[in-house]
């Protein structure tokens, strides 16, 4: 629900509702709203992991350049099939403004992990400064996600990967 609605503009009393409980039962294992969206965060975190992980195991006979140009097609694909309003990252960080709000620090650690699958993938393609490359194609993928959300580039993960072709290979 706060996905599709987002997270200001669904109340407890609607979540009740969906999930047909009390609000006295949500506040009882939640303790609050934020509580709740930080809860949220991390379920949405732990079906992309597990999804993600399963698409890029799934890969085998390619080299580490080609599984680390990879990710942009895992990308693509989740965007096409689970996330057609962008990443629910995003969109909730874009929401929350409280940096003590409890669901801040799940985005945090949901994007940092992301950034270090890629760093791990750019040091095993023998980049030269694997570090960089990892944050400059952490930058180009969410771009990419922000853009193809909001539908103001066709074609937006292609694109990055042709982008990230060129990064991987280098000078």
């Amino acid at each position: 629900m706060f996905y599709e609605g987002g997270i200001r503009a669904v109340g407890v009393d609607a979540v009740a509702e969906a999930a047909d409980v009390s609000k006295v039962s949500i506040y009882k294992n939640f303790g609050s709203k934020d509580r709740l969206v930080a809860e949220y965060l991390r379920a949405r975190d732990a079906r992309w992991r597990g999804w993600f992980e399963g698409y890029m195991d799934g890969l085998s006979g390619i080299s580490p350049k080609e599984r680390l140009l990879a990710v942009f097609d895992a990308y693509g694909e989740w965007m096409e099939r689970e996330s057609p309003r962008g990443c629910a990252f995003i969109n909730a960080f874009a929401e929350i403004s409280d940096p003590d709000h409890p669901a801040q620090g799940v985005i945090r650690e949901q994007k940092g992990w992301m950034r270090d699958y890629l760093a791990r993938l750019s040091a095993g393609t023998g980049a030269e400064e694997p570090e960089e490359l990892a944050d400059r194609l952490f930058m180009l993928l969410e771009g990419a996600t922000v853009a193809d959300a909001m539908r103001t580039a066709e074609g937006s993960m292609p694109r990055a990967k042709q982008i990230a072709t060129a990064l991987v290979a280098g000078p």
